[in-house]
């Protein structure tokens, strides 16, 4: 069965969604609201899942992909001590590349931002994904857990952590000393803090 998208959900269920997404109501919130759309043997939890991600479906570059290079790097930062996050870049660049910093939402470095910043490389960018949760263990590997967890960092520090992962960039010996930075929700608003 394919995919729904927005189009298949009443705009009112995917207004509640927004709010469990960004923390405004918690699950038992959004099933009471949803349990009035579910109707015809969909319950509220079913509604919840169809509207969840699934990165697994999502995935468009593997992480093992032959045309980039891919890993986990550290760069010390004033904020959390270091910033931890994933470097992607074409395996086979030639001259320096322009890079792009790649701020994730409420959720920290799941696998849909890597996947983004895989895609980045593919388009001949130097990308960087900072894990923001990392100083609180980083991505749990739920949306929910991750939720859960976000709401304890240190906006201060992880300010500086961005700011730092920015600097990472710009002096890369292999970028070409300019950074773009692509954000997404709360990554949005890191991407005006960094302007």
């Amino acid at each position: 069965m394919p995919r729904k998208t927005a189009k298949d959900f009443d705009p009112e269920i995917l207004s509640l969604f927004d709010k469990y997404v960004h923390g405004r109501i918690d699950r038992r919130g959004f099933l009471e609201g949803a349990a009035t759309f579910a109707v015809g043997g969909l319950t509220a939890a079913g509604l919840l899942e169809a509207l969840s991600p699934n990165f697994a479906e999502a995935q468009q570059v593997s992480g093992d992909d032959a045309r980039i290079k891919a890993g986990y790097v550290d760069y010390p930062s004033k904020g959390n001590d270091q910033v931890h996050g994933y470097l992607v870049q074409p395996a086979k660049a030639t001259g320096k590349l322009p890079t792009v910093l790649v701020v994730h939402e409420n959720r920290g470095l799941n696998p849909h931002i890597e996947d983004i910043a895989r895609r980045l490389a593919l388009e001949n960018f130097i990308a960087f994904a900072p894990d923001a949760l990392f100083p609180l263990g980083g991505y749990p590997g739920t949306e929910d857990k991750a939720r859960e967890l976000f709401p304890r960092l240190d906006q201060a520090k992880t300010r500086e952590d961005f700011l730092a992962a920015a600097a990472a960039l710009k002096a890369l010996p292999q970028g070409n000393g300019k950074v773009g930075v692509v954000g997404f929700c709360y990554g949005g608003g890191i991407a005006n803090f960094l302007a």
